[in-house]
C-alpha cells in the first residue's frame, strides 16, 4: 500500500517547506521538496493543499484509566480522543487499579492496550517505597522509564522513604532508565490545607487551591529531585512543571529536564472564578506570572516537552473545593490545537511546537523510528489546517467523560487527518474503529 501526501507545508526538524511524503506500508518511503511523485506510484492521495504537516504528536504523559476506572475513560475511547488531536503515540502513568508497580501488572496493559489502543502505547513502571529491585528485570526497550511520586500521590505510590529514593535515583542512573517525578512536597502541602481549613472549613472554596499545592511545595520536592539526580546521574524528567521559581532549575544540565502541561499553559488562576474545579489539577494552576513564565521557557530551552497530563473524571466527581473536587481533566483531544493557538498570540513558532510535542519526546526518551519526518522512519503523520475556526462543544468531544475545560473555547487550527503506522485512522470527522496501534520499542 503506498499513499502519498501531496501539496503541504512539511514541518520537521527544525525548518518548514513545500513538500510531499510518500508512504509505503508502514513507513516513509520518501520526502521531497518541491516536487512531484509520478501520478502512478501511489494507492491513496491525501491532499493536504493549505495544510501543515507535521509528525504525529507523542503524549508522554496520561491517565487512561483502564484498568479499574473504566467508569471515567477507558484505552479505547480516550485514544479516540487522541487520534481526533494529531496524537498517534502515548505513554500511560502507573496509577490506575492495580497500580503498575509490578511485573504482572505491567504485562496486564500491554495486553490491554494490544486489543484496544486505536494508537501507538507504552507504559511507565510505577516505584513504590519497596519495588526498585525490579527495575532490572523490566525490558528497557519496552517501558519509557520509571515514573516516581514524590510527596503527593496516593496509596502505596507515594515514596517517601529517604533510603528508598537513594535506591530508586541510583539504580534508575545504572540501568540508564529516565525517571520522571510528580514533584510536590507533602508535608508542606498537609501544613497549608490544616491552616486552610481551620478558617474555611473541611472543603476549602478552589481559589484556595494553589495556595495549598503552593510554590513551596513545588519548588522544595522539584530542588530535592534535581538534587539526587545530580548525586547519582540520574536522567531525570520532572513533570507538569507549574512555577517559574521552578524554571530555575533546568537548562544548565542536559540530563535533567522539565515538562509543561497544556492547563498550565492556558490558564491561570484568575480562570477560577469561571471554571471553577473544572481545572483542579495536581499541581495547581497558579498565577498569570507562573503561566507567562512557562510560555516563555517554551522557547528558551529550559521546558524541554509539552504533554497534557490527560487525566478523565466524570462531571459529577469535578464537583465542589479543594478537597472534595477531583483533580485532573481531559486535555488530549485539544491538545494541538490549543498550542497552535500560542503560535498565533506569538508565544512560539510551529517548529517549536513540532520540537515539544513530537522531536523531544522521541529523543528525551530514546523513542524507535517515530517522532520525526525521516526516510524508513515509522509513517505517524498529522495534518492541521490553520484560518479554519471552530467551537469545542458537547457533541465534538471523544473522551467518555464527555466534557472538557475548554467548552466555549474557539481555535482556528483544525486536525485535519492523522495516520498512525501508515494509516489513515482520521480523517475530516471520520474514525476507523477497527484500527489499532503499535507497542513503541525504545533505545
Amino acid at each position: 500500500m503506498k499513499t502519498l501526501i501531496d501539496g503541504g507545508t512539511i514541518v520537521n526538524e527544525g525548518h518548514s517547506y513545500k513538500g510531499s511524503i510518500l508512504i509505503e506500508d508502514d513507513r516513509i518511503a520518501d520526502i521531497t521538496t518541491n516536487t512531484e511523485f509520478p501520478r502512478s506510484s501511489y494507492d491513496q492521495l491525501i491532499d493536504a493543499s493549505g495544510c501543515f504537516i507535521m509528525p504525529g504528536v507523542i503524549d508522554e504523559h496520561v491517565h487512561y484509566r483502564e484498568p479499574g476506572l473504566e467508569r471515567k475513560a477507558d484505552i479505547g475511547s480516550e485514544t479516540r480522543a487522541a487520534a481526533y488531536g494529531g496524537v498517534t503515540s502515548f505513554f500511560e502513568m502507573p496509577n490506575t487499579v492495580p497500580q503498575t508497580t509490578t511485573l504482572d501488572a505491567l504485562e496486564e496493559k500491554f495486553r490491554l492496550a494490544k486489543a484496544k489502543s486505536h494508537i501507538n502505547y507504552s507504559f511507565f513502571f510505577g516505584a513504590t517505597n519497596h519495588n526498585y529491585g525490579l527495575f532490572e528485570r523490566i525490558d528497557r526497550h519496552r517501558i519509557p522509564g520509571i515514573k516516581l511520586f514524590m510527596g503527593a500521590s496516593t496509596g502505596n505510590m507515594l515514596v517517601d522513604q529517604y533510603g528508598s529514593l537513594l535506591q530508586i535515583f541510583q539504580t534508575a542512573a545504572r540501568l540508564e532508565l529516565p525517571l520522571m517525578v510528580h514533584c510536590e512536597d507533602g508535608e508542606i502541602i498537609s501544613r497549608n490545607l490544616k491552616k486552610m481549613k481551620e478558617v474555611y472549613g473541611d472543603d476549602p472554596d478552589i481559589f484556595l487551591h494553589p495556595l495549598i499545592r503552593s510554590e513551596e511545595a513545588c519548588y522544595e520536592s522539584s530542588a530535592f529531585a534535581v538534587q539526587l539526580a545530580r548525586n547519582f546521574g540520574t536522567r531525570l524528567h520532572i513533570a507538569h512543571v507549574s512555577t517559574a521559581k521552578e524554571l530555575d532549575l533546568f537548562g544548565r544540565d542536559p540530563k535533567i529536564t522539565g515538562e509543561a502541561v497544556i492547563a498550565h499553559l492556558l490558564f491561570s488562576a484568575e480562570d477560577y472564578a469561571q471554571k471553577r474545579a473544572l481545572i483542579k489539577c495536581n499541581p495547581a494552576v497558579k498565577s498569570a506570572e507562573d503561566r507567562d513564565a512557562l510560555r516563555r521557557a517554551l522557547t528558551d530551552g529550559r521546558i524541554e516537552t509539552v504533554a497534557t497530563d490527560h487525566a478523565p473524571h466524570l462531571l459529577s466527581e469535578k464537583q465542589g473545593g479543594c478537597c472534595k473536587a477531583a483533580s485532573g481533566m481531559p486535555m488530549i483531544q485539544f491538545s494541538l490545537p490549543a498550542m497552535l493557538k500560542l503560535v498565533d498570540g506569538g508565544v512560539l513558532t510551529i517548529e517549536r511546537v513540532v520540537q515539544l510535542m513530537c522531536h523531544h519526546p522521541a529523543k528525551l526518551f530514546q523513542v524507535r523510528d517515530r517522532g520525526y519526518l525521516r526516510k524508513g522512519y515509522k509513517a505517524d503523520v498529522a495534518i492541521v489546517k490553520p484560518h479554519d475556526p471552530w467551537t469545542v462543544d458537547p457533541e465534538c468531544i471523544q473522551s467518555k467523560c464527555r466534557w472538557s475545560p475548554l467548552e466555549g473555547s474557539s481555535f482556528q487550527w483544525s486536525v485535519v487527518s492523522t495516520i498512525c503506522n501508515g494509516h489513515l485512522i482520521y480523517n475530516k470527522g471520520v474514525f476507523d474503529e477497527t484500527y489499532r496501534g503499535e507497542e513503541i520499542s525504545f533505545r
